[in-house]
């Protein structure tokens, strides 16, 4: 019995009462058990890999078919992933979030385009980084694969197709199947053949569970705290650990119409805020919308009680919480009153009561265990 195997390492989970029984958890870790015993074996090198495209020598082994796995946030798919990669008999391997990839490769792309010619190997910078990367990693394992700009989708299909060819074997986990990855975007009809060719090289698995697994987490729990002060801040950092498994996230950058939102803490499809972050600084319902693409969760801490002179900031608010409630985003937030004081007089005081409103309904266990709804249009 291989006790690195992921099907073992899940059971054994299991065993010990840190997972309540998932039969689509379960079939995932049996696939991904499969996989991890063909690779005990895989060396690209000798086979399909990138050796044999660059050099010519005879394919003896076909490359291992890697796997996709979608559903809803929380369902273990990054758990999964994680047994299965810390595991894995293969030392070129890496795990790494997608978007964090995408960045390298947008930042290699640059430095190869700023190269004097005589260093660079040709003209077209994809295929000496793909085979940069086939060389370092045979391995690749992306966590919430997601394409969201056409920057992207420009150079996937040429950039994975390289990859594939070069023998590097994928796993990827995503809130979306295949066919909804940049789905409304710009010039998408170019990018299907490439989601065509991500069906036929990997194991396309839905991870269906009626459970959120980190949400759940959260049932019985209150998600709105007053007044601000230490037990508030507790509070905010004992949910952030419950939604993403980590206490502290990392910081990240989202780009709304040429302009760069700065998240301070992100994880797990979870953003951490304070209010004078979104509500002071001069951020409207663009900036919000895109926060409802990118995350299902927002953690606001230090709302306060806001006076007539402030009404710039309850009308950014109320702003935010529209949109966070028109998509169906979760609300964890400390403020210095309840939600009916938060703004009691001052322009636009009528209108801030269906923000009251939204907001009361917003801490209830219904909207919490609803699905995140992202009814805005991709871009």
């Amino acid at each position: 019995m291989d006790a690195n195997a992921p099907l073992e390492r899940y059971r054994a989970l299991r065993r010990a009462g840190e997972l309540d029984p998932d039969p689509a958890q379960e079939l995932a870790a049996e696939k991904l058990q499969m996989l991890h015993h063909r690779l005990a074996q895989y060396d690209p090198s000798q086979s399909s890999g990138w050796r044999q495209f660059l050099f010519g020598r005879g394919q003896t082994e076909p490359t291992p078919e890697g796997l996709y796995i979608y559903g809803e946030v929380g369902r273990g798919k990054s758990m999964l992933m994680d047994l299965f990669f810390e595991g894995a008999p293969i030392d070129r391997k890496r795990r790494v979030h997608f978007h964090e990839f995408m960045g390298e490769v947008h930042g290699r792309i640059n430095a190869f385009r700023k190269a004097p010619a005589a260093e660079r190997k040709g003209d077209d910078p994809i295929p000496p980084i793909a085979e940069d990367i086939a060389e370092a990693t045979w391995l690749l394992c992306f966590d919430e694969f997601e394409v969201r700009d056409i920057a992207d989708a420009t150079i996937l299909g040429r950039l994975f197709g390289r990859l594939f060819e070069l023998g590097v074997v994928v796993i990827a986990t995503s809130n979306r199947a295949p066919d909804d990855l940049y789905k409304g975007g710009l010039n998408r009809q170019l990018f299907l053949p490439f989601i065509e060719d991500l069906k036929q090289r990997l194991d396309v698995l839905c991870l269906e569970g009626r459970q959120d697994h980190r949400l759940a987490r959260m049932k019985g729990v209150p998600v709105y705290y007053t007044p601000l002060d230490a037990a508030a801040d507790a509070a905010l950092d004992t949910a952030f650990q419950n939604l993403t498994d980590r206490p502290v996230g990392d910081p990240g950058e989202i780009e709304v119409k040429g302009r760069i939102l700065v998240v301070p803490q992100q994880a797990k499809g979870v953003a951490r805020f304070s209010f004078p972050q979104l509500c002071e600084a001069a951020l409207g319902a663009h900036d919000y919308l895109e926060l409802t693409r990118h995350y299902h969760t927002l953690i606001l801490s230090g709302i306060p009680q806001l006076g007539p002179e402030r009404r710039n900031e309850a009308r950014r608010f109320v702003i935010l919480i529209d949109v966070l409630y028109d998509n169906g985003v979760k609300l964890v937030a400390s403020a210095a009153t309840d939600a009916e004081h938060i703004y009691p007089t001052g322009d636009g005081g009528f209108e801030f009561q269906r923000t009251v409103s939204r907001l009361t309904e917003m801490q209830s266990a219904e909207y919490f265990e609803a699905p995140h709804r992202l009814l805005v249009a991709e871009a």
